[in-house]
């Protein structure tokens, strides 16, 4: 059999391009996260119809050209708008029971047997370029804006094309955003203006302001560099960016949605360098770290982790991961998404749109004999259900939940409609969780807390003698904010015989937080804060301002 020729391949038997621009747009493309044919006509180097051409070479597939086709109303009336929609195609012609569509990426042709099944009739795909596909949509059924071509003639015709610098100018901000370590970028359109802001650690700091001029095309080139529809500006998207910033492979998670002056996007950065973190660096006390690691050893129940979103549940339960990942063990995940790629580990991505939800992998996944589960999320009765029967079979399984506390995660789950007695048999542990800034040390000063604050933490200036306590100051390492990087504050509850009858016979929050507090010695996330602020880790702010009123009796 014939191995599959590369795009570049073809177009330099084409004539198309010479192997100089090849070499470039290979560049192009690992730093801005796109495949070669969409970096060559990045750069201008070539037509989308002659990238089209040499995708159809490549995949033995039928070129269309969809501006210059004329569609039939009985052929447009076989597939209705929101198929058109969810899949991306164009219906062009029926020969019998055949009917030919048009794509503008070839990997749609593995939607073959779905669509196949949503149309029933027989398909067979040709391929025409995005842009036609994008007009074709707005022209014949009403979705989406028509658009301009792209390419070197495109770029003739408007003499100077402004995409190269802003192509540039989003390579930049992205570049910076990492440099200052982010965890995600937000690009919002504002009445005269466009705001970029970075989120570093925890905190949001306005780091651009740029003219609304080129709000569009900011907007348009991030799209096109997470698989977006360009077109759509008026539903929510979400798409994922694959780039390489400063010598490293780095992934966006991409999220757009609509706002009264255009569309706000947050990309999400993630770091596969920095983000797989080992338990030691996660901020467990030297008590908790201890409990932490025997807990995760057992071979069977439920361990929840709880706090809101970015109280970094997911770090927490990726280091348990890396740490029980072993050769003898076989672990399966079900995630949405699959943020980070763990070698050994079998890991499912949740597909709403085709019905493969939490509830449904891991009923699948209990056929394949895991030791160890890790359920992204719990959050209807169906997957609290299957994964505590796992639990009660012999797994042991990792999720999480959105509670303040740790006590409440069980309420929640009885709220949810699972059986109090399964409840109290199958969870073995809840840890909370949330992340407070670490005060940087090269700039960190002594400070003497005011009497109120102290009382805030449940303090008392005995219990503070002897200590030195920190308070924030900034210099140049941490960008003049006092604070760099973040660790956890933790609310360990493990579950007893008392609190198994006390779950089991339907006890308030409120108590069932006292008798861990009272049989089992949990501290609350408060109090664990105090242990970070004594020991030098953080400041009495940070802890007040992250912990609030969470923990209190």
């Amino acid at each position: 059999m014939e191995p599959r020729k590369r795009l570049g391949e073809i177009l330099l038997q084409m004539g198309a391009v010479t192997p100089e621009k090849i070499e470039e747009a290979m560049t192009h493309a690992r730093r801005t996260g796109t495949r070669i044919g969409e970096a060559l006509i990045d750069l201008n180097m070539v037509a989308e119809e002659t990238v089209t051409k040499a995708l159809c070479r490549q995949n033995k597939l039928p070129y269309v050209d969809l501006s210059k086709a004329k569609l039939r109303q009985e052929v447009l009336d076989l597939v209705p708008p929101n198929v058109v929609e969810e899949y991306d195609i164009i219906p062009v012609k029926q020969q019998g029971r055949q009917l030919i569509v048009a794509i503008s990426d070839p990997a749609q042709v593995y939607q073959a047997d779905n669509l196949q099944f949503v149309l029933n009739a027989e398909l067979r795909f040709a391929l025409t370029t995005p842009t036609c596909l994008v007009n074709a949509r707005a022209e014949h059924y009403g979705i989406g804006e028509k658009v301009q071509r792209r390419g070197p003639a495109a770029a003739a015709a408007a003499e100077e094309d402004d995409e190269a610098p802003i192509i540039q100018l989003v390579h930049t901000m992205l570049e910076e955003a990492l440099r200052a370590r982010a965890s995600d970028v937000h690009v919002e359109p504002m009445t005269e203006r466009v705001r970029v802001r970075y989120r570093v650690d925890g905190i949001c700091f306005e780091a651009k302001s740029l003219p609304k001029d080129i709000q569009g095309p900011i907007l348009s080139r991030l799209k096109i560099m997470a698989r977006m529809d360009i077109a759509e500006k008026r539903k929510p998207q979400d798409g994922r960016i694959q780039v390489d910033l400063l010598g490293r492979s780095i992934d966006l998670r991409v999220s757009a949605l609509p706002a009264t002056h255009g569309e706000s996007m947050v990309m999400r950065i993630l770091d596969k360098e920095v983000a797989l973190v080992d338990l030691e660096q996660l901020g467990f006390h030297k008590d908790d770290f201890s409990r932490f690691q025997r807990i995760i050893k057992k071979p069977n129940g439920i361990f929840l982790v709880t706090g809101p979103t970015g109280s970094g549940k997911t770090t927490s339960l990726y280091a348990a991961l890396k740490g029980l990942n072993q050769p003898n063990v076989k672990i399966i995940t079900a995630e949405n998404p699959i943020e980070y790629n763990l070698k050994g580990i079998n890991q499912c991505q949740v597909r709403h749109e085709i019905g493969l939800d939490f509830a449904r992998i891991l009923r699948s996944m209990l056929r394949q004999a895991p030791n160890i589960i890790l359920v992204g999320e719990i959050r209807d009765m169906e997957t609290a259900d299957i994964a505590i029967q796992a639990a009660l079979t012999g797994h042991l399984v990792f999720s999480t939940l959105h509670t303040n506390d740790a006590p409440s995660a069980l309420t929640r789950l009885v709220d949810m409609g699972v059986k109090p007695f399964l409840v109290s048999t199958a969870v073995l542990a809840i840890m909370a969780q949330r992340l407070v800034r670490v005060l940087c040390k090269s700039c960190r000063a002594p400070w003497e807390p005011e009497p109120a604050k102290l009382r805030a933490l449940g303090l008392t200036p005995e219990q503070i003698e002897g200590k030195t306590i920190y308070k924030a100051v900034g210099c140049k390492e941490c960008r003049f904010d006092g604070y760099r990087g973040r660790k956890g504050v933790f609310e360990m509850f493990e579950m007893d015989a008392r609190t198994r009858d006390l779950t089991f016979n339907g006890a308030s929050t409120l108590e069932l937080r006292q008798q861990a507090r009272a049989s089992g010695g949990m501290l609350t996330l408060r109090e664990d804060g105090v242990r970070k602020i004594l020991s030098g880790m953080t400041s009495v702010d940070e802890i007040l301002r992250v912990t609030g009123t969470v923990g209190e009796v």
